[in-house]
């Protein structure tokens, strides 16, 4: 009981920090600016991790490695863990190798998860609230996924059904992911 309570505060706390470090590398990628409180808030909170990481990788190619990295390694770390509580007697290589993998896959998995958390949210703020502080940010990091399907997809009585067909093709992409997941997946 006291190892299920562990792993369940180990993986909020890896998602949450996961999350901050790509929400960090998406808006370097927009150039979003973080002269807000929500930026300051996430630059605060994951330079311990992107400022030793910037001077391995830098920003290589429009991605920022120095926080898509260290996203992977906390993804790695929980996975790790939460695999030797599960297989505690596993032969090391293929503990490492799985944990290598599940720990790639769930960083793609907690991507899809962000992208849609972001969808979401810019849309019911298009509707709510366009002028909201927030609206700037959220539309800045929404828009990359939502384009395409606009320049494709004219509205349809006023109104932009891109982001369901977004939401609709992240959950595909989702469930595709678990699919050629390990089996150790889902233990996450």
């Amino acid at each position: 009981m006291l190892a299920g309570l562990l792993i369940l505060i180990l993986k909020a706390v890896g998602s949450f920090v996961t999350s901050l470090l790509l929400v960090r590398a998406l808006m370097r990628w927009q150039r979003l600016s973080f002269i807000n409180p929500l930026g300051h808030f996430i630059l605060a909170t994951t330079d311990w991790a992107v400022r030793p990481a910037q001077k391995v990788f830098g920003s290589q190619g429009g991605f920022d490695l120095s926080c898509i990295v260290p996203a992977w390694l906390v993804e790695c770390l929980v996975v790790g863990v939460v695999l030797l509580f599960a297989w505690p007697y596993a032969n090391p290589l293929d503990l490492l190798g799985n944990t290598l993998l599940t720990g790639s896959i769930g960083l793609l998995m907690s991507l899809v998860r962000l992208v849609m958390v972001v969808v979401i949210v810019a849309a019911v703020l298009s509707w709510v609230n366009p002028r909201a502080p927030i609206a700037p940010l959220v539309n800045g990091l929404a828009r990359p996924f939502l384009l395409p399907l606009q320049r494709r997809m004219p509205p349809v009585g006023g109104v932009d059904l891109s982001p369901l067909v977004l939401l609709l093709v992240l959950q595909v992409i989702a469930y595709l992911l678990m699919a050629v997941a390990p089996a150790s997946i889902a233990l996450m």
